[in-house]
Formats: structure tokens, C-alpha cells, sequence
């Protein structure tokens, strides 16, 4: 993590990441399984997603097919991360894994790869 960030920035951060992130993964799990499936991780998905779908309904386009309104949803989170926590906190995150979340996690994978020796 950088030293120039407040914690509860991360946290926030993480926060909305986690959310968003879990939305766009409950569209591409939609695509292999249906929303009723007994399957454990979908069901998961779907449990843990539709309080944010229900709440996000009065603003939610009629004309958006259900299976896509997850992703809709999780857009609205990422604009929050992209543009209204930088004005508010006052750090820039334009451009490529500029999110502290994704930077992370890029940050391991680099590693992981890095030290495997072909």
C-alpha cells in the first residue's frame, strides 16, 4: 500500500471495489448459470447483490434487460470510484490501475510471475 493515502481511503476504496466487482461477477456467472440455480456461488452472488439491485430500481432503466442490470448497477459504482472519490478526497486516479484496490492486487500477480523462473 502507498504511505500517501489515508487508511480509511482503502477502506472505502475496498469497499466499493468489493461491490463492484462482485456485481460484474454475478453477470458473468449469469451467462453460464441461471439466476434460480441451485449453484452454490451463484446463489451467493445473487443473495449478496439483489439489496443493491433493489435499491438501485428507481433509477434503473426499464428498457435493460434483467440479466444486465447487475452490471448497470456496478457502472454506477465504479463512476463513484473513478470520479467522485478523487474530487472529494482530492488524489488523482486517472489512467491504467490507478484504483488502489486493482493496483494491489496487480502488485501480487506482478510478483507471483516475476519470481517464477521459466
Amino acid at each position: 500500500m502507498s504511505a500517501n493515502f489515508h487508511p480509511i481511503i482503502y477502506f472505502i476504496d475496498y469497499f466499493l471495489g468489493i461491490i463492484m466487482w462482485t456485481l460484474i461477477g454475478r453477470v458473468a456467472m449469469n451467462i453460464f448459470q441461471k439466476e434460480d440455480s441451485e449453484f452454490f456461488f451463484m446463489k451467493i452472488f445473487v443473495r449478496y447483490t439483489n439489496p443493491l439491485i433493489k435499491l438501485f430500481n428507481p433509477i434503473t432503466p426499464s428498457f435493460i434487460i434483467r440479466p444486465l442490470v447487475p452490471l448497470y448497477v456496478a457502472w454506477f459504482f465504479y463512476m463513484i470510484r473513478f470520479y467522485f472519490m478523487p474530487w472529494v478526497l482530492g488524489y488523482s486516479v486517472m489512467g491504467m490501475l490507478s484504483f488502489p484496490l486493482e493496483s494491489e492486487i496487480s502488485r501480487q500477480i506482478y510478483q507471483l510471475f516475476n519470481s517464477i523462473r521459466f
